[in-house]
């Protein structure tokens, strides 16, 4: 039996500000029209059901994650929730004691852990990777997956591969995993033909990961054991316990495992594969014009040349220059050298430190019921867009230091305030009072689309008092 698990904890800063920490790049669709979460779930095909999954993620993503699953028939996926990142090692030990812990599972399965942004062309060569993978993890062996290398890579480790694996063809001993090397390196690893790029793709059965890493991580398994035995559930969602969770050490499987188990496999794979490292990789994915440009969106350029521009809300124009990085969004762009874009995540950094809230949120800020955009605001006001889905409803609610005014642009709106309950209309509009108890549901199949007026003196997120929430949220 075959349980994928879907690790998809990832910040994605190398692909600011596209990505940013309330929506990063395993949540976006950067490579087609779905999400490279959905993607990795697709790509499976026929070798797995989509509810038989196992989802590792953030809590602050539950929503989005079970909703993107849900799209793809993935609604039955358990989805664990990490009070706090301890890197792949625990994440994989927790979803191991979740698959073993299925009532309809089989009592040992094997595990395929796939990170959920990475990007892979030949769906069909690696379901054949997979397939391999299965064979050899069935017999008891710890299987990774090695990239053929098309270029002499310095930002991926690498992995050495030995002798072929006797009754597994297609797979190899692994001699041993080496760290990034510098350009020199590189070069000499492809040209052996020896060296592949690390995916951090595994495949193994629960027991023997859990016994391996066991034997080699003890605090780490006793802790992951302690957190998922007082875990708490509810109808969507296993929140891990905290204390517990996070008192586990922090390490990768490579580092915590692979680097260091005996009887390791590496299956080769030439799938057009690639981890969106940053823009530099998404270029990549891209068709480039007769001047060495990737031009996406609204983009008109003179003169340019090997350059990646994006335009995601308005027109991006460029003149007489070459090698950049130019990125455009809401409410941020990004102008950075093709040599220098791996400085991203130390921008990112910076813009932390400073506390500038553009790391975590786009302009449109996603929730479980919808959406809403800032418009404009200004001393004692705030202007937003909302937009509630088909059958969803904000929760009762009232604000001690704002009061609101709705005004409905598109669909019906069942407005709730205090002891009214009414129906707006496209065009009509109320106002909501200072403390008023109120909420606001889309009974329709339609979107519902309103502007809201805020005027007080805070207007912060945290005024919110909740008395009753389909969500759970506090």
């Amino acid at each position: 039996m075959l349980v994928p698990v879907i690790l998809s904890g990832g910040a994605g800063t190398r692909l600011w500000p596209v990505s940013r920490r309330a929506l990063p790049k395993q949540l976006l669709p950067l490579a087609g029209d779905s999400t490279l979460l959905q993607e990795t779930l697709l790509r499976l095909g026929d070798l797995s059901e989509p509810g038989m999954a196992v989802v590792v993620c953030n809590e602050s993503h539950r929503f989005l994650v079970a909703t993107q699953l849900h799209e793809v028939g993935g609604s039955e996926a358990s989805i664990l929730l990490e009070p706090i990142g301890r890197n792949t090692a625990p994440a994989v030990a927790v979803a191991a004691l979740e698959a073993m812990a299925a009532a309809d599972a089989a009592p040992d399965p094997v595990l395929l852990v796939m990170p959920a942004d990475h990007v892979i062309a030949d769906g069909e060569g690696f379901r054949a990777a997979v397939r391999l993978g299965l064979e050899a993890a069935s017999a008891g062996h710890l299987v990774t997956f090695g990239v053929v290398p098309t270029h002499p890579e310095t930002g991926y480790g690498y992995i050495r591969s030995g002798q072929p694996m006797a009754g597994v063809d297609g797979s190899f001993r692994v001699e041993r995993f080496v760290e990034k090397p510098n350009l020199e390196t590189a070069q000499q690893y492809l040209d052996s033909g020896n060296y592949h790029w690390n995916s951090g793709m595994f495949m193994f059965r629960c027991s023997r990961y859990l016994g391996e890493l066991a034997r080699l991580e003890p605090e780490m398994v006793a802790a992951v054991q302690r957190a998922h035995t007082a875990s708490r559930r509810d109808n969507d969602f296993v929140w891990l316990d905290e204390e517990a969770f996070s008192s586990s050490p922090a390490n990768s499987i490579d580092y915590a495992l692979m680097e260091h188990a005996e009887d390791t496999v590496v299956i080769p794979i030439a799938v057009g594969w690639s981890d969106l490292g940053g823009w530099a990789a998404l270029a990549e994915l891209a068709d480039a014009d007769a001047q060495g440009n990737v031009l996406c969106g609204d983009v008109v350029s003179h003169d340019t040349r090997g350059c990646y521009v994006r335009a995601e809300h308005r027109l991006v124009t460029a003149v007489g220059v070459e090698d950049l990085v130019v990125v455009e969004t809401a409410d941020a762009v990004l102008v950075a050298s093709q040599q220098r874009v791996g400085d991203v995540r130390e921008l990112v950094g910076k813009l932390a430190a400073d506390e500038r809230s553009e790391v975590i949120h786009h302009r449109e800020h996603r929730r479980p019921w919808g959406s809403f955009e800032g418009l404009g605001e200004g001393q004692g006001f705030q202007v937003k867009r909302i937009v509630v889905n088909p059958g969803q409803s904000l929760s009762l609610q009232m604000h001690h230091q704002r009061a609101e005014h709705w005004v409905v642009v598109a669909g019906s709106a069942e407005v709730t305030r205090d002891d009214e309950v009414f129906t707006l209309n496209a065009g009509e509009s109320t106002y909501i009072p200072l403390a008023a108890k109120h909420r606001l549901r889309n009974p329709t199949d339609e979107p519902l689309v309103l502007i809201e007026v805020q005027c007080g003196s805070y207007l912060g997120e945290d005024d919110i008092v909740r008395f009753e929430d389909r969500y759970g949220r506090s």
